[in-house]
């Protein structure tokens, strides 16, 4: 008999015999307080918790904007120059002199994987001029991504992207330093489902990730605050080696177990933030006798041609729908809402029951739409991560999202996130317009650019963020339906607007409706 075997019986025995003893028993394997408060994950520092980080790794970081980025870990890194040669993944790089445009200024990242260059000018002059790898994905596929790797699922596919540069593998990766094209990514596989085409993508796997709390408590237990929870989640999940700053760090049980959004067995160390949070962009609420969005219309002609759009753009809310707004003049339609009309708007960054601009005073640096721009939220609002946020709108969630565009072609094609020369990223658009058979995709823009020429155009001559996507295409002239297979339908007429003016500024075809109605 084994010594293991005769010890168990001989504890059974004893048990048997005084209950009592298996009662305390229990007690002390089970219950102490004691010996479940050993879990101690706190460090004492920034510093110490990134002691062991090595070159060359790739590092996870959440954060939308500035808005639930690892400030206090990044920094720490920043501080450490012997760090280098890092695969950054994040939604962007920050801005410049902030969250991960630090990194970038000091030549610690070797490659970034991020869906949003935006306003940060140092990020897209290095990867222009080949100072530094990217790869741009979908904002959903990015997410799903890192979602993937931390579930243990290998690859997965999506409907976004197909038939754009990201499926086919013309998207840039690296340049020569005279902006040539040095290196390009891999073509994907695609595959179709029920009649519709995926693209495989692969999953991410994270060495570190750097994850921003509201409050953490020392098992590790996470929770997130409003739309600072972004991309912490999914990134936290993945890593081998998860560090978590909080602004609070908390007792055990002082987090409801139905709050706690990361649970701590992702979680290998914590620290106390050192930093304060950021806003972006200061958005407000309109005061008295001033209009909403005024600044964002432009003034004089311009501001009458994009009010035009965005107040005909206001007729495509329904009662009852779920609705997702791009930045820019899609951002104002609410304002012109029939108040019989309740919509519940959706932003991709994890907010579902958007509300209006805050007033001066009120803003809250966890309170941000996709634009970055300060938000508040209505009754009955929903915060969430960004991989579930994506998952409702390739599902077909959302019933309606309305975007900007650089062109659109006859057969629905959209052109939206790049021009010669400029890298403004995905964001979340081609995930947005991936399901146009659940989801209405609506785009308003000025019907010719600013030298002129057509944005409706027979092919789109810039890099597509979907294709056959657009289902109507409101302009300051007039509003086109899109059919897929037969082309343009021009079925509203702005005032004072002729068919030939609109034919002579409208490079693609198109049929006029026979009852072809005012744009009012």
């Amino acid at each position: 008999m084994s010594s293991q075997l005769a010890t168990c019986l001989r504890i059974a025995r004893q048990f048997s015999t005084d209950p009592s003893k298996h009662q305390k028993f229990l007690a002390r394997t089970f219950s102490s307080s004691a010996r479940r408060y050993e879990i101690n994950k706190v460090v004492g520092s920034a510093d110490l918790a990134i002691k062991d980080m090595k070159s060359n790794s790739t590092l996870l970081a959440g954060g939308f904007g500035l808005s639930g980025v690892p400030d206090s870990l990044i920094n720490a890194v920043r501080a450490n120059p012997s760090i280098t040669g890092l695969t950054a993944v994040s939604n962007n790089a920050g801005v410049d002199g902030s969250g991960l445009g630090l990194l970038l200024q000091s030549k610690q990242i070797r490659k970034m994987i991020a869906s949003y260059v935006g306003e940060n000018k140092t990020f897209e002059r290095m990867y222009l001029t080949g100072e530094i790898e990217m790869e741009l994905t979908p904002q959903g596929t990015l997410a799903e991504r890192c979602r993937s790797g931390g579930a243990g699922i290998p690859a997965f596919y999506t409907p976004a992207a197909f038939g754009t540069v990201v499926q086919t593998g013309d998207l840039p990766l690296k340049h020569n330093s005279d902006g040539t094209v040095a290196l390009y990514s891999k073509a994907r596989d695609v595959k179709v489902f029920d009649n519709k085409s995926y693209v495989m993508e692969e999953a991410i796997k994270g060495d570190y990730a750097f994850v921003k709390a509201w409050k953490a408590d020392k098992l590790g237990n996470c929770q997130f605050r409003y739309a600072a929870a972004n991309f912490n989640g999914a990134m936290g999940r993945n890593a081998k080696m998860t560090i978590v700053e909080a602004e609070n760090i908390v007792e055990v049980g002082d987090i409801d177990p139905a709050a706690v959004h990361l649970p701590g067995i992702y979680v290998k160390r914590v620290i106390q933030s050192t930093t304060d949070k950021k806003i972006e962009k200061y958005t407000f609420a309109k005061e008295e006798g001033e209009e909403q969005g005024a600044a964002a219309l432009g003034k004089g002609d311009t501001a009458n041609k994009r009010e035009r759009i965005v107040r005909r753009a206001a007729k495509e809310f329904k009662n009852g729908m779920y609705a997702n707004l791009g930045i820019g003049m899609p951002m104002l339609a609410p304002n012109f809402v029939d108040p019989s009309v309740e919509v519940m708007l959706q932003s991709e960054n994890g907010i579902l029951g958007l509300g209006p601009y805050p007033k001066k005073g009120q803003e809250d640096p966890d309170l941000i739409n996709a634009g970055k721009e300060t938000v508040t939220l209505l009754p009955g609002a929903a915060v969430f991560g960004s991989d579930e946020s994506f998952g409702m709108i390739r599902s077909g969630r959302v019933n309606l999202t309305i975007l900007g565009a650089m062109q659109v072609s006859a057969n629905g094609d959209l052109a939206n996130w790049m021009l010669p020369g400029k890298i403004k990223g995905f964001g979340g658009a081609m995930d947005l317009v991936s399901n146009p058979s659940a989801t209405k995709v609506v785009v308003t823009m000025e019907h010719t650019d600013k030298k002129g020429n057509p944005k409706i155009v027979k092919n789109c001559e810039f890099p597509l963020t979907g294709k056959t996507c657009v289902s109507r295409i409101i302009t300051e002239l007039c509003v086109f339906d899109v059919d897929f297979t037969n082309g343009l339908t021009l079925i509203e007429l702005a005032d004072g607007v002729t068919v030939d003016e609109v034919k002579s500024k409208t490079e693609a075809p198109f049929k006029v409706a026979d009852d072809l109605k005012p744009m009012l």
